[in-house]
C-alpha cells in the first residue's frame, strides 16, 4: 500500500470546488506525502487534464477523489418549500435560483478517467462503490480507499474490497461522508472512530478530521492510523485553488457548524449569515440543494459563501505546501520522541 512508502504520513485532503489544484497535489506528494486531486463538480474531461497536469509536475504518486452517487431518498415537498424561502436570497442578490435537479455527478465518465489513468490512489466519498469498481480499479493498479464515518460503514467498504479506509470525524472542514444522506447526523469525533473502525477491520487507515499539527498527526498514528489526512490547513497554502474570501475568512476566529443549508448534505464551514439562517429549514436532498444555491454562493458576498472549514481552522497559515508537510512530518516525529522519553519503557 502506498501509504507504507510514505516518507511523510501526510495526506492532503481533496477538496471539491477549486481549493484542490495539480500544484497543490504535486508539491504535497514531492515533499514525500500524498497529494490529492478532487473530481468533484468537474466534467471528466477536465479530471483527465488535472491528472495529466499532475503527471507533469510530479512523478511521485498522488490521489484522486471520486463522489459516489447519492440514492438517498429526497422529500419533494420540503425541497420545494426550501427553494421558495431561498427566493428572497436571490432577489437580494440579484441572481436566479438554479434548478435543483438530481445528477450523479458524472460517475461512469470519471471512474472511466482514473481507470484509464492509472491513478496510483483513488479515493471515494458520500458511499461505498460495487465490488466490481473496486476490482477493476485494483486490475487497472488503482489502490483504493473509501471514506467512512462508522464502524458499519467501514464493515460494508472492507467486505467491498476497499484496500484502506479515510476515517473521517465530525470536526472535519466540508462534507461529511456519510453513505447515507437521510441518516442523522453523526458526532462521533476522529478518536473514539478510530477505535470504533480498527476493532471493526483490519485495512490500513487515515485519519481525518480537525488536525493541524505535528502533535495531531502523532496521536492518531498513535491511535492506529497508517497517516494523517488535513485539509483546512492547506486551503491557505499558495498552491491551492482557495478563493480570496475564502482564504480571508479561515485565518478569523468564526466559530464552525455542520449544515445542510448550502448543499442538502451535512457539511462543516464557518458560521455565516447563510448559514445560521436557512440551516434548520435545510432539507436533506443533495446535490438538489447544491445546484440550487449554487448563484448565492457565486454572488461574491462571503455571507452567502460555503466557507468549509475545520474546527481547528484558526491554526491554518499561508505556507508553501511543500513546507507545511515537513513541517507536520517533523512535528509528529518530535511529539513522538519527546513522549517517548517522558514515558521511557
Amino acid at each position: 500500500m502506498i501509504l507504507d512508502d510514505l516518507t511523510q504520513p501526510v495526506v492532503q485532503a481533496p477538496m471539491a470546488g477549486g481549493p484542490s489544484t495539480p500544484e497543490l497535489a504535486a508539491a504535497v506528494s514531492d515533499a514525500g506525502g500524498l497529494g490529492f486531486l478532487a473530481a468533484g463538480y468537474l466534467t471528466a474531461d477536465a479530471v483527465r487534464a488535472q491528472v495529466r497536469a499532475t503527471r507533469e509536475l510530479t512523478a511521485e504518486p498522488f490521489g484522486v477523489n471520486v463522489f459516489v452517487p447519492d440514492t438517498s431518498q429526497v422529500d419533494g415537498d420540503a425541497l420545494a418549500t426550501y427553494r421558495d424561502r431561498l427566493t428572497a436570497e436571490a432577489r437580494r442578490y440579484g441572481v436566479q435560483l438554479g434548478e435543483p435537479a438530481d445528477d450523479d455527478d458524472g460517475w461512469a465518465g470519471k471512474l472511466a478517467v482514473v481507470r484509464e489513468e492509472r491513478v496510483p490512489v483513488v479515493s471515494f466519498t458520500f458511499g461505498c462503490p460495487d465490488p466490481t469498481v473496486l476490482a477493476e480499479l485494483r486490475e487497472a493498479g488503482c489502490a483504493t480507499v473509501v471514506t467512512v464515518t462508522s464502524a458499519g460503514e467501514a464493515r460494508t467498504a472492507v467486505a467491498a474490497g476497499a484496500d484502506a479506509l479515510c476515517v473521517q470525524g465530525t470536526e472535519a472542514g466540508g462534507h461529511r461522508a456519510t453513505f447515507t444522506n437521510t441518516d442523522p447526523i453523526d458526532d462521533t469525533a476522529l478518536l473514539p472512530l478510530l477505535r470504533q473502525v480498527s476493532a471493526a477491520v483490519p485495512v490500513p487507515l487515515i485519519a481525518a478530521g480537525g488536525l493541524s499539527s505535528g502533535r495531531d498527526v502523532a496521536a492518531v498514528l498513535v491511535a492506529g492510523a497508517r497517516a494523517a489526512q488535513l485539509g483546512t490547513m492547506f486551503l491557505p497554502c499558495p498552491e491551492a485553488g482557495t478563493n480570496p474570501p475564502h482564504r480571508a475568512a479561515i485565518a478569523g476566529d468564526c466559530r464552525t457548524a455542520v449544515t445542510r443549508a448550502f448543499s442538502g448534505r451535512p457539511a462543516r464551514g464557518l458560521v455565516n449569515r447563510f448559514l445560521t439562517d436557512h440551516s434548520d429549514a435545510a432539507p436533506a436532498a443533495y446535490p438538489h440543494v447544491h445546484h440550487l444555491t449554487k448563484a448565492l454562493r457565486r454572488a461574491g458576498d462571503p455571507e452567502t459563501m460555503s466557507l468549509w472549514a475545520g474546527q481547528a481552522h484558526e491554526f491554518a497559515r499561508a505556507v508553501p505546501a511543500a513546507d507545511l508537510v515537513r513541517e507536520l512530518g517533523d512535528g509528529a516525529r518530535a511529539a513522538l520522541a519527546e513522549t517517548a522519553r517522558r514515558w521511557p519503557g
